[in-house]
């Protein structure tokens, strides 16, 4: 809540509205109650699948959102979406839905995953309206019959600060180039592939640095153990740097920023990346395909695939500085341009003012 959304509470709060967030207690709790908004602590098992503990949690919604009564509630990822929209429906509480990727649930093939899509079905029946961040998880929602196309609203990703992401300047201290992948260590955010392509790079290119930073999610079905990450980083595959609070110092060590991800949101750590005018690499799947122009801004690769993975990689590592630095003025503009924070923040307002007058004429009929 307070890494993608505190510019959107600090507009809220700016222009008289009362917000409060409910989310479990962690390390931004603090930051997020400086910005001036209420905050209310929910204990959530965020990916267990125990149907009393949800039951109890859509409980748990429904008796906040009747003693709290808000006007309206907005719903961030899949579990506040499903059972926060059945919660708002029965407390009569207006409620807008955001779907920030589809993630593990539409990626894999499973029992779980069944359950889910039925679940969406059926709690996206209440929500005023549905926001996607890209237009290919609108179509598969679509296409799995999982809403109504009038409920959608396409939200060109969560909006990023373009003054708080800029080129740094490094001095370099060893004479390697630095591929750099950020991500929570979880296979779909396509690591295997990164790490095979490793491999095959440094059979050619034994100066090449391949970085890997993130934290490791046990409860992640996707999860990659702690173990297995630091075998790698032993064997001289890759140089696991662990959880950095702020990436931005990481980002402009880098050459190349690399994310061979199964699918995304929109992805946040290229928009940042493109910000601070690094080339990129990513997968050619919805969330990264927006951010990355190929062979504008970095180069896309095919999905699952390590062999083409390590051929661009390899084609970034050949490229000439002056072309690279190139790459990364095109990807900052292109960010400005189409991601904006003030964009989102627009959305958000242009929703609300259309929302009171969707309210007043629903409260004049007889």
């Amino acid at each position: 809540m307070y890494r993608f959304r505190a510019e959107i509470i600090k507009k809220m709060l700016a222009r008289g509205y009362d917000v409060i967030v409910i989310a479990p207690n962690d390390g931004f709790t603090e930051q997020l109650i400086k910005l001036g908004c209420e905050y209310n602590h929910i204990k959530m098992d965020k990916k267990g699948s125990n149907p009393l503990q949800d039951f109890l949690t859509i409980k748990y919604l429904y008796k906040m959102y009747c003693n709290l009564a808000p006007d309206l509630i907005f719903h961030y990822t899949i579990k506040p979406n499903i059972y926060g929209s059945i919660a708002a429906k029965m407390a009569g509480i207006t409620s807008i839905a955001v779907v920030t990727g589809l993630g593990y649930t539409f990626i894999q093939k499973s029992i779980t995953s069944t359950i889910a899509k039925y679940l969406y079905r059926f709690a996206f029946r209440y929500p005023y309206q549905v926001w996607f961040l890209n237009a290919d998880d609108i179509q598969e929602f679509l296409n799995k019959n999982l809403i109504r196309k009038d409920k959608t609203l396409l939200l060109p990703s969560e909006g990023i600060d373009s003054k708080e992401f800029i080129p740094i300047s490094t001095l370099k201290t060893q004479n390697k180039f630095v591929f750099l992948l950020l991500a929570r260590m979880l296979w779909d955010k396509g690591i295997g592939e990164y790490i095979e392509a490793a491999k095959i790079i440094k059979t050619e290119f034994a100066e090449v640095e391949f970085q890997l930073v993130g934290s490791t999610d046990d409860q992640n079905p996707s999860a990659i153990s702690l173990e297995q990450v630091m075998s790698w980083k032993q064997k001289g595959i890759v140089n696991y740097l662990g959880v950095v609070d702020d990436v931005r110092s990481i980002i402009a060590s880098a050459d190349c920023i690399v994310l061979p991800s199964y699918r995304e949101g929109i992805s946040r750590i290229l928009m940042e990346s493109a910000l601070m005018e690094k080339p990129l690499i990513a997968a050619n799947v919805p969330g990264c395909k927006e951010v990355v122009e190929n062979t504008v801004n970095g180069y896309l690769c095919e999905v699952k695939d390590k062999f083409h993975l390590a051929e661009v990689m390899k084609k970034m590592y050949l490229l000439p500085l002056e072309q690279r630095k190139r790459m990364g003025k095109h990807g900052r503009k292109k960010v400005i341009k189409e991601f904006d924070i003030n964009f989102i923040v627009d959305q958000y307002f242009k929703t609300l003012a259309e929302l009171d007058n969707y309210l007043y004429m629903e409260s004049k009929e007889p």
